[in-house]
């Protein structure tokens, strides 16, 4: 990513650019030196020119005007497995997960910390698109009195080890509510008292982060995803 600002530059260096971008339409990548000469300045004005608009330099930029290049640099660790699981991404759960939403009268979503953050906007874009009845509850004891045999718990949880679930999971079936636990992570310990059982990636986050201080990213590509799926399925498209 480059981040031209063009405003910051004064008519002298507003020159030198579109001096620059003007001839190379016609003509090969001049020499910094013939840089300077064609826009009647110094070498260096024009280095100065180029860097103050956001360029690394006089290389940078030439790639920029004939190659359309923006220059490959390391791109950060989280990036790179963001984009393995878009690349891994598996529609079909997706499509399970959506019917399964379709088929309840009431939807609970439940997790701790970020989660619960990740759970609450899930809640507002599901209840954009259905008409059973959606809730984040704040704590267990809410989430136990809300469950009945109409209800399909969906719990949200990166690891799985900040808290175990499987007091709330054991409850809920004897309310005969359907569970869902989705995980970033897998995590054999989430199946216990548990049938559904979704893990979104096979790429974890650093073991340098305590389970709060990972991204959502996923839970939210994913769960977008799903609510695609249920709109369209309302519009029988």
């Amino acid at each position: 990513m480059i981040n031209i600002d063009e405003t910051k530059l004064n008519n002298l260096e507003l020159k030198v650019l579109k001096t620059l971008s003007k001839y190379s339409k016609d003509n090969q990548a001049p020499k910094i030196t013939e840089a300077a000469a064609l826009c009647a300045c110094s070498v260096s004005q024009v280095s100065k020119s180029i860097k103050k608009a956001g360029f690394d330099g006089y290389k940078q930029y030439m790639r920029y005007l004939y190659y359309d290049d923006n220059p490959q640099k390391e791109i950060p660790e989280e990036l790179v497995r963001i984009r393995q699981f878009v690349e891994e991404f598996d529609v079909s759960l997706a499509d399970e997960l959506a019917k399964l939403i379709i088929s309840h009268k009431k939807i609970i979503l439940f997790g701790f910390g970020p989660s619960f953050i990740c759970a609450q906007y899930i809640e507002y874009k599901l209840r954009l698109c259905i008409n059973s009845f959606v809730d984040v509850p704040p704590d267990e004891q809410s989430l136990l009195n809300m469950l009945d045999e109409d209800s399909l718990l969906i719990i949200l949880s990166t690891t799985g080890r900040y808290r175990s679930f499987n007091e709330i999971t054991a409850k809920s079936n004897g309310r005969g509510a359907d569970v869902v636990i989705i995980s970033e992570e897998f995590n054999p310990n989430l199946m216990e008292n548990n049938s559904r059982y979704i893990f979104l990636s096979r790429h974890n986050q650093s073991n340098l982060l305590e389970p709060h201080e990972k991204t959502r990213t996923t839970f939210f590509i994913f769960f977008e995803e799903v609510i695609k799926r249920i709109i369209l399925n309302k519009k029988n498209i």
